[in-house]
């Protein structure tokens, strides 16, 4: 038999087209997944150019996580209809990897940009700013719940941002009415709430009006709020401010870049009317 008469590559061919070493190969054959067009009489393997695409199918299922035994059960039952079911399978999945990757970047990107800010601010300054209108996701309502009821509401809140694509990479904050405020009740908070600069149609969102608030950043744990609210209350004696409608609560430093709570920073973004 001429081998090159008849377009068969030798094992070690057929490797170096694949990319692959010839190990593989013989591995391939073993279990019955791909194997040499052709064995002569002593022993050596000999493929056909025309299974390389073969390879490039199995390599490409194997790089969409697909196991080699599911690969080989549909190699066994073979047909041009199974074939396009497994191609359409395929590319939803892919689909779906390109979106979660999607979320992953735009997710990286808002915390360099959220990082690369706080590394400018300075956490003793309150001010005074005029903030345009934004777009937040809640969750359901959490006033006056339990401490399990809340890590209940944290969770469906956690799914609710996964499975609508709604995670934006942005802190995820709290709001508290007036009420409570007034009340003293610092951590008796309304709605969980991330912002959606870039909101999706079918969400119902809460639409925080553009406006006056006073900004301050708290420097620890909540159990020593109160002292940071009763400084900016004095903070809007004197810019002659009244308490508005909502207050905004997020994050800035957390446990993702502090080891110890008492480092930890939220930023308090209190709407005012101006007197």
């Amino acid at each position: 038999m001429n081998k090159k008469n008849g377009n068969y590559l030798t094992t070690g061919e057929f490797a170096k087209l694949c990319k692959v070493n010839k190990q593989t190969l013989i591995y391939y054959d073993q279990i019955g997944l791909l194997s040499p067009i052709l064995k002569n009489e002593k022993g050596y393997r000999y493929y056909s150019i025309h299974q390389i695409e073969l390879f490039f199918v199995i390599d490409l299922l194997k790089d969409l996580d697909m196991s080699l035994k599911d690969i080989q059960l549909y190699m066994q039952n073979k047909s041009p209809e199974s074939y396009l079911s497994l191609m359409y399978q395929k590319k939803q999945e892919i689909v779906k990897k390109r979106q979660e990757i999607e979320m992953k970047e735009k997710f990286i990107e808002a915390q360099i940009t959220l990082i690369e800010k706080a590394s400018h601010l300075d956490f003793h300054q309150i001010t005074l700013e005029q903030l345009p209108e934004a777009t937040l996701y809640l969750s359901r309502n959490i006033e006056n719940i339990t401490e399990e009821e809340f890590v209940e509401v944290v969770s469906d809140f956690l799914n609710e941002l996964n499975e609508s694509h709604l995670d934006t990479g942005y802190p995820i904050g709290v709001i508290t009415k007036r009420e409570q405020i007034l009340k003293g009740e610092y951590t008796n908070y309304s709605y969980l709430y991330i912002e959606q600069p870039k909101p999706k149609e079918g969400h119902p969102y809460f639409k925080s009006v553009k406006g006056d608030f006073v900004i301050g950043y708290h420097i620890g744990d909540a159990n020593t709020i109160h002292q940071t609210y009763n400084r900016l209350f004095l903070e809007m004696e004197r810019l002659n401010v009244t308490l508005g409608e909502h207050i905004f609560e997020e994050y800035i430093y957390d446990s993702v870049v502090k080891n110890h709570k008492e480092q930890y920073v939220t930023k308090i973004i209190i709407q005012v009317d101006l007197n």
